[in-house]
């Protein structure tokens, strides 16, 4: 059955756009016209991803990824029309996963959502669980455990969870973690794995290990001595 993807943006040809290249490449494509509609259809459509546009009259994107966000882990991938890094930043914090400037390259939001969905969905390789200290990161189930209890995280986080603990100990820099956990060249914009770092960092109370900042180089996960 072909994975639905609900397109919610208030203008007719961004919907009409973005639902002509994902349907091309087998996406069953709904759209909301509003931030209202997109609540109200959700629960209906249960996609697989969400593409949501920022700025809307009524509920805007905020609202709505904010709403989505309290009781859902579905991916979010925002659009905004300004290159605004204010934006961005808070729809991230918000807990999209991902966003997109516009106008936007059809091709590369079509690559951009098989990126988010191929991880959030375990697409990397099985492997048995990778433990650090108390930390015991699950690949295939997409679990981690804290001294056995159960992280809650979003798709990012455990992804980039994932590539601390593959290479706890080894510096990692903002480009590597863009590329191996986005999936794609973002332009320079490592902004994103700051916020995910601070929001992941956040959600290991507890852990024997932390995720250290070396300025002006990357992070790294590192086991707490004793």
């Amino acid at each position: 059955m072909a994975q639905k993807i609900l397109v919610v943006d208030d203008e007719a040809n961004i919907r009409d756009l973005a639902a002509l290249y994902l349907e091309k490449e087998g996406f069953s494509v709904e759209t909301a016209i509003d931030g209202r509609d997109a609540l109200a259809r959700f629960s209906q459509v249960q996609p697989a991803l969400v593409i949501l546009d920022l700025m809307m009259p009524g509920i805007d994107g905020f609202e709505v990824c904010r709403e989505l966000r309290r009781d859902y882990t579905v991916p979010i991938l925002m659009l905004t029309a300004r290159n605004d890094d204010v934006d961005k930043i808070v729809g991230l914090e918000l807990g999209a996963d991902d966003y997109m400037t516009k106008p936007f390259n059809p091709r590369e939001l079509v690559a951009r959502v098989k990126a988010i969905l191929r991880r959030s969905e375990g697409g990397r390789r099985p492997q048995d669980a990778i433990v650090v200290g108390n930390l015991a990161v699950d690949r295939p189930r997409r679990e981690a455990k804290v001294a056995g209890k159960s992280l809650e995280l979003r798709t990012k986080e455990f992804d980039l969870l994932v590539a601390f603990s593959e290479n706890a100990g080894i510096v990692l820099t903002r480009e590597q973690l863009l590329e191996s956990v986005w999936g794609y060249e973002y332009a320079g914009e490592t902004r994103t794995v700051d916020v995910h770092v601070q929001h992941l960092r956040s959600k290991l109370n507890g852990a024997t290990v932390s995720i250290e900042t070396l300025r002006g180089v990357g992070y790294k996960l590192i086991e707490s001595p004793g």
